[in-house]
């Protein structure tokens, strides 16, 4: 096999891991209702299923990317499938409610050592250039694939298998990969032997991360200044400023702050979060109008939202060879903004709607700034990151976008139901549209905060040699003087 084969060949492993970890997010949620029943959750501990999984997965995804630097990214992916394998059959045969919420949060550490790790293998395969960028187009593909057909795949599976299979499909999946890696993936071991991990530091980032999702998660239900939910916000900004306390201290940081000062990486994180909490609240408001106003059966909704990751391959496959020769930038700018014109779009669904003329126009353009969005994100945020970071790197730009996404879901589910809630002298699907369009509209607004932040944090590949340029020049001169005084 050639290299350039054997490459890819690599990527597709680690492809699927990815894509299982995305599908897990969403793929239960069409499964709520008949788990509810079966289980006898109550009202309030439904949500905990979804809940306890994104916790776990975005809490610790920073301790998980740093772990892949440390300790090895291939054992660290392996090791993550193999408790994310377990803990899916586990969660499939549990009879408890109890147990399946404490199952699920197993299933988010186990995605958030699975997740990191993924990336930064490919990034330590393909060189930075061309390869790298047509990866990281095929890996944001997978990301909203993952999404989109974990709706789908969760309506087919309770509709015909029965909600336990939506985590049985894990299993034989699981299995099978866990040989294929260890079988074509490189070892790409440690690479800091010397160096061990941050572990105050993980706990105080873990703590506080958590802490904010959990915020974020249930501010929606129980109030965002009510008394259950006020303790974890200030807890989230203790822990989380006492962590940049203790980085700035600490011999071997877990996240060094210096790396912020790249405006690339940090522009680009913030561009994710925002779009990616854009993205996880259009999913949401979709699926609800499809299947509460307009009746879609799960699989018809599905089937609805296909043209996402269907429209965003091919944009997402061509983005390599426009950001090798324009750089980033300017596709993070253009790219959140043809994806909020599309969420515009949608803001004005009617009761009683036309597919094809009020929902599919919004769902062929979103894609499209998808398509652009995500490459030049992950490109923005890896780019000229150390290969002893590259870990590092893929945890932060995850973790921006769970903690994006949750925090976006979060306020826009917020939006919909208080409008919903308030909504008098209106019919109930009536209100539920009414709420649905104006929370698109926040959504559309969060996503085009995040063509500001790239315009306005993102220096242009032209500025950044301009800047350069003084340096050298001043290298230069002092380097011609020492020789001149060397002379005299």
């Amino acid at each position: 096999m050639s290299h350039r084969g054997s490459q890819w060949l690599v990527f597709a492993c680690v492809a699927i891991a990815q894509f299982m970890v995305i599908l897990d997010v969403t793929v239960i949620n069409v499964a709520l209702p008949a788990i509810k029943v079966q289980l006898h959750f109550g009202n309030a501990a439904i949500g905990w299923v979804v809940t306890a999984y994104v916790l776990a997965f975005g809490g610790f995804l920073l301790f998980g990317g740093r772990a892949a630097d440390l300790f090895g990214r291939r054992r660290m992916l392996l090791t993550g499938m193999a408790a994310f394998t377990a803990c899916s059959f586990l969660a499939g045969i549990s009879p408890d409610p109890a147990l399946l919420i404490v199952l699920r949060g197993a299933q988010g550490l186990s995605a958030a050592l699975m997740s990191p790790a993924a990336l930064s293998i490919v990034l330590a395969t393909f060189s930075q250039g061309n390869k790298r960028n047509q990866a990281l187009g095929y890996w944001s593909m997978v990301a909203t694939a993952g999404a989109a057909a974990g709706l789908l795949l969760g309506g087919v599976l309770t509709e015909y298998a029965g909600w336990r299979w939506n985590f049985f499909i894990n299993v034989p999946v699981g299995v099978v990969m866990s040989v294929v890696i260890a079988r074509v993936v490189p070892a790409y071991g440690p690479r800091e032997t010397r160096a061990t991990l941050d572990v105050p530091g993980a706990a105080l980032v873990t703590a506080g991360l958590m802490a904010a999702v959990f915020y974020f998660t249930q501010a929606p239900a129980w109030g965002w200044l009510g008394a259950r939910t006020l303790p974890a916000l200030a807890g989230a900004l203790v822990l989380l400023g006492l962590f940049v306390v203790h980085e700035q201290r600490a011999e071997q940081p877990l996240v060094p702050l210096a790396i912020f000062r790249n405006r690339s990486v940090s522009g680009a994180n913030a561009a994710m979060a925002a779009v990616y909490g854009g993205n996880l609240g259009m999913f949401f408001l979709i699926t609800l109008y499809l299947q509460l106003v307009e009746h879609y059966s799960a699989v018809g909704t599905g089937l609805a939202i296909l043209p996402v990751p269907v429209v965003m391959g091919p944009v997402a496959a061509q983005m390599r060879r426009l950001i090798a020769r324009h750089g980033p930038r300017r596709y993070l700018i253009l790219g959140p903004a043809l994806v909020a014109a599309g969420m515009a779009w949608a803001c004005f669904l009617p009761v009683h709607g036309n597919y094809l003329l009020h929902l599919l126009p919004a769902l062929l353009v979103m894609p499209v700034g998808y398509g652009m969005s995500y490459p030049s994100a992950y490109a923005a945020a890896t780019g000229g990151v150390p290969a002893r970071q590259a870990g590092l790197a893929s945890g932060l730009i995850s973790t921006a976008q769970q903690m994006g996404g949750a925090i976006g879901l979060a306020v826009i589910s917020a939006v919909a139901a208080s409008y919903t809630a308030s909504a008098t002298g209106e019919s109930g699907r009536q209100a539920l549209t009414s709420g649905y369009n104006l929370a698109m509209a926040v959504a559309a607004g969060l996503t085009l905060l995040a063509s500001v932040i790239a315009a306005t944090v993102i220096r242009s590949a032209a500025r950044r040699r301009q800047e350069h340029q003084p340096r050298e020049s001043n290298v230069r001169r002092q380097s011609y003087a020492s020789s001149a005084g060397g002379s005299a």
